[in-house]
Order: C-alpha cells, then sequence, then structure tokens
C-alpha cells in the first residue's frame, strides 16, 4: 500500500506535467517512418529532470546526450552505473556536480538536476521529497503565499532572503543527504530490533540454529556498516578539503561568469507567477548580489562546511549504532565461549575421573587374572579364602582410587 502511495503523485506529476510535452513527442515519433519508430538504443536510460520551479519531466537519454547537456567526463557516469550499486561519491565538475549516494544518483547543475532511475522503489522519497521542496521554494521566491481562501497574498522579503542562503546545488544535496541518512537509520533501527533478542537467545541456548542466525546477523550489520562508512568517509574528505567544496558551489561560479547586465536580467525575469508580476523586485536582487558580494571568495565554505558537518555527525551517531550492536555481538560471543570452555572444562574432569576408576578397576581385574592362570599356589588348598582374598583385592583396588582422586584435587585438576 506504501508503494502505491509513493508512486500516485509521481505518475500525476507525469501525466499532468508533462502532457504537452508527450503530445509533441508523440506526434513527433509518428512523423517518422515505421523501421526508425520501433527502434531502441540499448545505452539509453531513464532520468527525470527537475528545474529551478520544481518542475519534472521524465527522459529517456543515452549517454552521448547527458555528457553533451551537464559537460562532464564519460568516467562520472561510469560511476552512476550499476557496478558501484552502493558505492559514495560527491564529484564536482565545471557546470555540475555528480551525486552517487548510495542508491541516489543524481547530476545537479546551478539550474537543473537530473536523477536516474526516478521510479525505483528507493528512489522514490527522495524524488516527492525534492519535488515538494523545489516548488515551496519557488512559491517563497515568486513573493506569494495562498491563503485558505485562495487569496495568493505577498510575503515579507526577510522570507525571501532565507532562500537565498543555500543554493540550489546545495538544496538538492541536502536532500540526498537526508534520504540517505535516514535510510541508513532506519535499517540500523531494524538490526537493533532483530538483534538483541537474537544474542539474548544464543546466550541461553547455544544451539545450531541460533549461531546461523548470529551468522546472518553479523554478515548483514558488517555490510550495513560498509554502506554507513563509505558515505562518512566521502563526506569526511569533503570536509578535510576546501578547494573540494569550494567547486561544489556551481551557482556561484555560474553568476561569477555571467555578465552584470544578464544577472540583472535573470532576476527581472524569476516572477514565474503571474500574480506576482506588479510585485517589486528588490529582493530578487537582493539575493542576486548577497550570491556575488558574500560568496565572491572561492575559500568561503562556511555554507556548505556546516551543511557537510551535520549530516557528519548523523553518519557517526549511525556508525556508533552499528559498533554498539557489533560491540554487544562481541560480548555475547565471549560468554558463550566462556560457557563452551567451563562444559569443556567439566567433561576433562569427567573423563579424569573415569580414568582413574578405570585404573582402579583394571588393577583388580590384573590380580583376578594373575590367579587365572592355574599357577602353583597354596591358597588353592584353603577352604573358603575366595571370599576373603576377593574382598581384599577390591579394597585395595578402591583404596588406590580414592589415593589417585585426591591427588587429582590436590593438584587442582578436579573442581572441589
Amino acid at each position: 500500500m506504501a508503494m502505491v502511495e509513493l508512486q500516485a503523485p509521481l505518475h500525476n506529476n507525469i501525466n499532468n506535467g508533462d502532457g504537452m510535452n508527450n503530445h509533441n513527442n508523440n506526434n513527433n515519433i509518428g512523423a517518422v517512418g515505421g523501421t526508425k519508430a520501433k527502434k531502441k538504443t540499448g545505452g539509453a536510460r531513464l532520468w527525470m529532470k527537475f528545474d529551478l520551479t520544481g518542475q519534472s519531466e521524465v527522459l529517456e537519454m543515452e549517454k552521448s546526450a547527458i555528457i553533451k547537456r551537464v559537460s562532464i567526463p564519460p568516467r562520472d557516469l561510469r560511476i552512476l552505473g550499476p557496478v558501484f550499486s552502493h558505492s559514495s561519491n560527491i564529484l564536482a565538475r565545471e557546470k555540475a556536480m555528480v551525486v552517487n549516494l548510495e542508491f541516489i544518483k543524481a547530476i545537479v547543475t546551478a539550474e537543473e538536476v537530473l536523477v536516474l532511475d526516478p521510479l525505483s522503489q528507493e528512489v522514490i522519497p527522495f524524488v516527492d521529497r525534492l519535488r515538494q521542496q523545489l516548488l515551496d521554494r519557488h512559491q517563497l521566491k515568486g513573493g506569494e503565499v495562498q491563503s485558505t481562501g485562495g487569496q495568493w497574498l505577498p510575503i515579507p522579503e526577510a522570507a525571501d532572503g532565507l532562500q537565498c542562503e543555500l543554493p540550489f546545488e546545495f538544496q538538492v544535496l541536502e536532500i540526498a543527504l537526508e534520504v540517505v541518512c535516514t535510510y541508513l537509520d532506519s535499517s540500523v533501527a531494524d538490526l537493533e530490533i532483530d538483534a538483541y533478542p537474537v544474542l539474548d537467545e544464543l546466550a541461553r541456548n547455544v544451539s545450531t540454529k541460533n549461531l546461523e542466525l548470529v551468522r546472518n546477523l553479523k554478515s548483514n550489520l558488517t555490510h550495513l556498516l560498509a554502506r554507513v562508512q563509505k558515505v562518512r568517509d566521502e563526506i569526511e574528505h569533503l570536509l578535510d578539503d576546501n578547494e573540494d567544496m569550494a567547486h561544489l558551489y556551481l551557482t556561484r561560479r555560474w553568476i561569477q561568469n555571467q555578465p552584470a547586465e544578464v544577472l540583472s536580467g535573470k532576476a527581472a525575469s524569476n516572477s514565474i507567477v503571474p500574480a506576482a508580476a506588479n510585485l517589486p523586485q528588490v529582493s530578487l536582487n537582493r539575493c542576486a548580489s548577497l550570491m556575488t558580494s558574500n560568496q565572491s571568495e572561492d575559500t568561503d565554505v562556511e555554507d556548505l562546511e556546516m551543511l557537510l558537518e551535520a549530516y557528519f555527525m548523523q553518519l557517526d551517531g549511525t556508525r556508533n549504532k552499528i559498533l554498539s550492536v557489533r560491540e554487544y555481538i562481541d560480548d555475547t560471543e565471549d560468554y558463550v565461549n566462556i560457557q563452551l570452555d567451563n562444559q569443556r572444562n567439566e567433561l576433562i574432569q569427567l573423563q579424569l575421573t573415569l580414568t582413574i576408576a578405570s585404573f582402579a578397576i583394571a588393577l583388580e581385574t590384573l590380580i583376578a587374572g594373575v590367579f587365572g592362570m592355574n599357577i602353583p599356589c597354596q591358597l588353592y588348598d584353603i577352604n573358603g579364602v575366595f571370599g576373603p582374598f576377593v574382598g581384599s583385592t577390591s579394597a585395595f583396588s578402591f583404596l588406590i582410587f580414592l589415593l589417585l582422586l585426591g591427588y587429582a584435587r590436590w593438584k587442582k585438576l578436579l573442581g572441589s
């Protein structure tokens, strides 16, 4: 049921927002010959494009089209391939940022974001969150908010200024990190729920079934720890290098490369909503001036550093939870090993006791065997000597048993 609810807004948005585009595409396909219309390219993959306003469009593009569209080298597309399905990379290029975080694979520019495999079950929450975030941001940037009565009302410029604190690419990166961190934290929570009962049952009863469950648990724990560690190491790598973080400021570099006339024209044309056409564009111009003044220095990476540090701490907490479960597993294994060692010692003590008893019985059997060889002896001529002789040999053997048992206890070879 949850899957249906997540996919519903996705398909509705595709059908409603891109109906005209699909109609045009169908007309173009119909104009082409039948042979060309049925031809499919094996290298094409499904992407979803989001622009600054939150409008989405599903595209099927080949590698060459992606490379030409976002200006990235072909090796970056290999990072987004299935071979690196659980790797974590955040790469900065001249005009784009390649994001490969667990199941989220996207290419972000200063004006749009391309999400790979948007219909995947794990990617749908990221797609829905990204669409909602961009739509809310666009409504605030337009200077309006809709009231309960359906009237569009202007909002203060302070709210518009807050929207300019993070560039577009960092908002996408923040949503990706949030979705990935939430997914990993949820996986760790599910693992904790399953781990502690299994370990407690193993401590009570060491059986083949419980050992197999713990083995599977350790395998899942190691795999999950590696995934969390990869994302954490990638963020730590970025935090350790200010130059790499500076390269991720795509909007800053885009603005710096634009002439002043073009920049002012962009700010004046940002009023997408028709009802906001008569509102003053002071706040929009102020956002552009903030981007050019406060972020003019290439070494100013404070915003991105704070963003990455927040999720680094969250991933570090998730990693500590995994290490806590692994430590509990190690403690349980130590406890089980102590139990097994204790049982092994008891078996050794029992074996030693039986060996002493066997030696005493063998000694009495030796005496009986010697007299059973029909060797001439005066004892054969005495009547009624059998009973006392057997009793005395048995008593002697039992005395030897007690002496050896006492010696073993004196040497602490047997428990008290």
